[in-house]
């Protein structure tokens, strides 16, 4: 069946110059925001020139207040939540999640639920056209956005193209610094999503933007034009990266592998997971060979190795069965998260704007406070 890692994805997209693209405005710009307000400059810009309502959905070093001020100074309309003071039960629970919980893959971060909060506020609000943008994303012609805007006329969804540092995992670094080839592929930091795609949602998993464009089955019709540039950052600093990414990694690459070979997730059994398990292992060992014979500066090849390792050592605790339990779980969860949709627009019809979807998610999950416009 042909199980091995694909060094690109790029043919599964519509390739589209901006230029030539249609042009359409965005409802609003949605940041899952973790750093200080000072990272917020480009999509406060962004939603100031696109007169776009701008979601800040605020953690760790963000701080509601502060982001709300700083948008408001600019003259923008904001929303800002302090994701924190969220109660339980604003998004549904998931069987993804209770499967990797109490194990070693379960990963304490919070970007999927920020992400499927803006789709719920989205949806509610009567919203068409949305932006992912993340904090760590420049962009260098923010003109991009309303040709990405223009294409979902046609697609479900549309991101810009990475032209900073890879959006990749930590093994597809280390195969790019070894010199093999390593595209990239669109991905939740700019990503404009149209209101088809609004049943889908995010798991929490490394690569979760990768199965938010799938529709349960196959992918969702998909383009990508415009430019993003995404910050430096060293992907080898702390080996709990690469063992947190390596369950998400091992099975967005295993699924898309099958939709590059025209195959779908019915293929996607414990034979082949039999196959591609140990192919995904042979890659990472033979990357481990390629760096210690480079000449990489030794402290920097010692922590490429130690990630790689880390890797490794998390990729022997995947199993054919997980693998399959967890996209059978998805799929159940890709049901869930739409009757949730279902049963949020039938009690609450019409579009709503955003005070009404935030009252609205109060109702459903208690009391949370906000900082609106």
């Amino acid at each position: 069946m042909n199980a091995r890692h694909h060094q690109s994805h790029q043919h599964l997209l519509a390739h589209v110059d901006s230029a030539k693209a249609p042009s359409a405005t965005l409802d609003a710009i949605i940041v899952p925001n973790g750093r200080p307000a000072a990272y917020l400059k480009e999509a406060i810009s962004a939603a100031k020139l696109l007169d776009a309502h701008l979601v800040l959905l605020c953690s760790m070093r963000a701080n509601a207040g502060s982001a709300a001020l700083a948008a408001k100074r600019a003259g923008v309309r904001v929303t800002a939540i302090d994701i924190d003071l969220l109660p339980d039960g604003v998004v549904p629970d998931f069987a993804t999640d209770d499967i990797l919980r109490r194990s070693r893959f379960h990963r304490p971060v919070d970007t999927s639920l920020k992400r499927n909060l803006g789709l719920l506020m989205a949806s509610l609000a009567g919203w068409k056209r949305i932006l992912f943008l993340d904090d760590d994303i420049i962009l260098p012609d923010p003109g991009d956005l309303r040709a990405a805007a223009g294409l979902l006329d046609a697609h479900s969804v549309v991101g810009l193209a990475n032209s900073g540092m890879p959006d990749n995992s930590v093994v597809c670094h280390a195969l790019r610094d070894v010199g093999v080839r390593q595209d990239v592929f669109i991905g939740g930091g700019a990503l404009v999503v149209g209101e088809a795609a609004f049943s889908s949602f995010f798991p929490n998993i490394y690569n979760e933007d990768w199965f938010f464009l799938l529709d349960g089955l196959r992918l969702r019709p998909s383009a990508v034009t415009g430019t993003a540039w995404q910050y430096d950052y060293d992907p080898y600093n702390d080996p709990r990266r690469a063992r947190g990414e390596e369950l998400g990694d091992t099975l967005a690459e295993g699924v898309f592998g099958l939709l590059d070979n025209g195959l779908g997730l019915a293929h996607a059994d414990e034979r082949y997971w039999t196959e591609f398990l140990p192919e995904r292992r042979r890659i990472i060992s033979t990357t481990i060979e390629r760096v210690l014979a480079s000449d990489i500066e030794p402290a920097q090849r010692a922590r490429m190795v130690a990630a790689l390792k880390a890797s490794i050592g998390r990729s022997h605790l995947i199993t054919p069965d997980l693998c399959v339990r967890y996209l059978r779980a998805w799929q159940d969860d890709c049901v869930r998260w739409r009757k949730h949709l279902r049963d949020l627009r039938r009690d609450h019809r019409g579009r709503l704007g955003i005070d009404g979807a935030l009252t609205t998610l109060e109702s459903v999950a208690g009391s949370r406070r906000s900082v609106p416009a």
